[in-house]
């Protein structure tokens, strides 16, 4: 069987990185071509980087395809000539024309990070977390030319711990989409035919590419909804607010209910959103407790525009204000 993979991010990596290792019990399987995004300048000093797909095929000594567009009519010469009979897609990132779903035998098949028909689009594992559901999963879908609207063909569910993190999250998933790939690879190996079962476009739901803006904290949503945010952003655009015309984003915190404040004895019922409890700035132990429009958001780590991360304690020892105030605006 001759295979054509389409990937760019760990995730996808990892995914290829399992279809590999199939080889050694399965000599007949041949990965004839990766495809994926071109290399792109990362952190400050923009030092171009190639996506981690690219990085496992060519340790592989697979060859390696990076197309602006894979549309274009010279890229799909090439995946003819290729000769693929199946194409396997890992958040490659651009949408395949029809022409190109055409082009093997046995389709192309995509693993998704979501339970589709929930969580359609470009980053469902951070949304997941943000929007507090209790599962995701994975899925394996033949593609069509919708955005994630193929027949599906398996899914394995997978709980989101209360603490979860798309960070976490991510390697989970990671695991189960190879190991649900290699199944759906084993069984068209062995001949199988595969069940098909139409997604029920009712109760669909999507999720969209993340923007700078989304990270901006709203306090006066529940600390439950403030900390969604901090988990599921976590890297990027990460959950921030401002604090003295500064950007400050948190990088852990933790939901206190208005009972666990009760047992502080501290009085805070009548600050404003986004003010830090006073009474418990100072002290030995000093904390960081902002007002939410419900509970109250612990902040335990934190990293001000500037400076590094740290914990919140050693910022607050450093800190001579004895009033802060974190803000949605410059």
């Amino acid at each position: 069987m001759r295979v054509v993979y389409m990937g760019t991010p760990e995730i996808a990596s990892g995914v290829l990185e399992s279809v590999l290792a199939m080889r050694q019990n399965h000599p007949e399987l041949e990965v004839v071509g990766v495809f994926t995004q071109p290399d792109k300048p990362v952190g400050r000093k923009q030092i171009l980087t190639p996506p981690a797909v690219k990085v496992t095929a060519q340790a592989a000594g697979i060859p390696v395809y990076q197309p602006k567009r894979i549309k274009r009519p010279s890229q799909v010469e090439i995946l003819k000539s290729l000769e693929p009979d199946l194409i396997l897609v890992t958040a490659y990132g651009q949408i395949l024309s029809q022409e190109i779903l055409d082009i093997p035998r046995l389709g192309c098949i995509n693993m998704h990070a979501s339970l589709l028909p929930k969580y359609r689009g470009a980053a469902p594992i951070n949304w997941v977390i943000v929007n507090d559901e209790e599962k995701t999963g994975v899925s394996a879908m033949l593609m069509d030319a919708g955005m994630d609207t193929g027949d599906m063909l398996m899914t394995r569910e997978v709980p989101i711990e209360p603490d979860e993190t798309a960070d976490t999250l991510y390697d989970k998933l990671t695991r189960e989409g190879s190991s649900l790939v290699c199944e759906v690879v084993e069984k068209l190996l062995a001949g199988e035919k595969l069940t098909r079962t139409k997604q029920d476009a009712s109760e669909a739901t999507y999720a969209p590419i993340i923007s700078k803006e989304d990270g901006l904290i709203d306090w006066t949503k529940s600390a439950r909804a403030v900390d969604c945010m901090v988990r599921g952003f976590i890297g990027w655009p990460g959950a921030y607010s401002f604090l003295d015309g500064k950007k400050c984003t948190v990088m852990k915190a933790r939901v206190l209910s208005e009972e666990a404040m009760a047992e502080t004895g501290v009085e805070a019922e009548t600050l404003e959103t986004g003010r830090a409890v006073p009474a418990l700035l100072s002290g030995k132990r000093p904390r960081l407790v902002i007002r939410c429009g419900k509970d109250y958001l612990e902040i335990l780590e934190l990293q001000v525009q500037g400076k590094k991360a740290m914990e919140t304690r050693a910022f607050l020892n450093g800190y001579l204000a004895h009033d802060i105030v974190l803000s949605s605006s410059v």
